[in-house]
């Protein structure tokens, strides 16, 4: 587990998470495929209590939510890290009133994504 790419104590306490195992049935993949998809950077993963996790916002019913993959790419093609893609992911945008993740369930998916093409560097 220790290669996997982890942001460690970043995820507020309050936002619900799958562990490994949970995440692979949610999307339909072996564990070892999951690993694959956060050492590619096409998922985030988070420590928490030195277990690994996944934070529920990142998925949809069917999946990982909509436009998930494209704004982590976004985020980190603009010079973001992964620990700084997941704080702002999990920062509330005081205008919104959503965190960047939430608002990936609503009709303010796209305005999360150009606000994180502004905010590229």
């Amino acid at each position: 587990m220790g290669s996997l790419p982890l942001s460690i104590d970043i995820l507020p306490d309050d936002v619900p998470v799958l562990d490994l195992d949970q995440a692979a049935k949610r999307l339909g993949v072996s564990s070892n495929r999951l690993r694959t998809l956060i050492r590619d950077h096409n998922l985030l993963a988070a420590s928490r209590g030195g277990v690994p996790v996944i934070p529920e916002a990142f998925f949809g019913s069917d999946g990982l939510a909509k436009h998930f993959e494209g704004l982590v790419r976004i985020l980190l093609d603009g010079g973001y890290t992964r620990d700084e893609a997941m704080r702002w992911l999990f920062t509330e945008q005081d205008d919104l009133g959503l965190r960047p993740a939430d608002a990936l369930h609503t009709h303010s998916a796209r305005e999360v994504i150009r606000r994180a093409q502004a905010q590229a560097f």
